[in-house]
């Protein structure tokens, strides 16, 4: 449960430890309860999702190959600085017999996303979800972010981003490898 109130307070107790105060800056009035607000309705909201859930709600059966979904709009938030990154996913897998609507994949990653997350655990989290929830011949999640902490702070590299890949299982055949060159390739 949010304790909003606490949040708030706890927010303009920060900036005034900063040598800004709430209440004499007017700019600054009432931003600890829109920080608050924003971090519990928006920039943390997938605690309050179940990705197991999301998953189960969207079985279906396949009969075909090879599911890629590109460009995932991603903005997540990392745990060691509080600052988001933003870019695009694309998830990736070989059903065996299930496979899950394309609406939930993309539910999943956002899901996964909106809370305080590295960007390889969300990588892993997604694959891992998906492994549980269809048992694919493998599952891919390719990540692309930029993050607040490297561009805003520190060594402020505009335009620098961070590529990961995560991978359960292996592909079977030649068909299966293609994928892997589609997700080598997206920009």
């Amino acid at each position: 449960m949010v304790d909003r109130e606490k949040a708030a307070e706890a927010i303009e107790a920060f900036l005034r430890a900063l040598g800004r105060s709430p209440e004499e800056d007017p700019e600054l009035r009432g931003t600890g309860r829109r920080v608050a607000d924003a971090f519990a309705d928006d920039l943390l909201a997938g605690y309050a999702a179940s990705p197991a859930d999301l998953l189960a709600a969207n079985v279906v059966h396949a009969t075909t190959g090879l599911v890629v979904v590109r460009d995932i709009a991603v903005v997540t938030m990392c745990p060691h600085h509080l600052l988001p990154a933003h870019g695009r996913a694309t998830v990736a897998f070989a059903p065996r017999d299930r496979a899950v609507g394309l609406g939930a994949i993309v539910a999943l990653v956002d899901a996964l996303a909106r809370r305080l997350v590295l960007q390889e655990t969300l990588g892993e989290d997604v694959v891992a979800h998906l492994a549980r929830a269809i048992d694919p011949r493998w599952a891919a999640c390719r990540l692309v972010l930029s993050h607040g902490c490297m561009t805003a702070r520190g060594e402020r590299a505009h335009g620098a981003r961070v590529e990961t890949v995560a991978v359960r299982g292996a592909p079977e055949d030649r068909n299966d490898r293609a994928v892997f060159d589609i997700l080598a390739s997206t920009p």
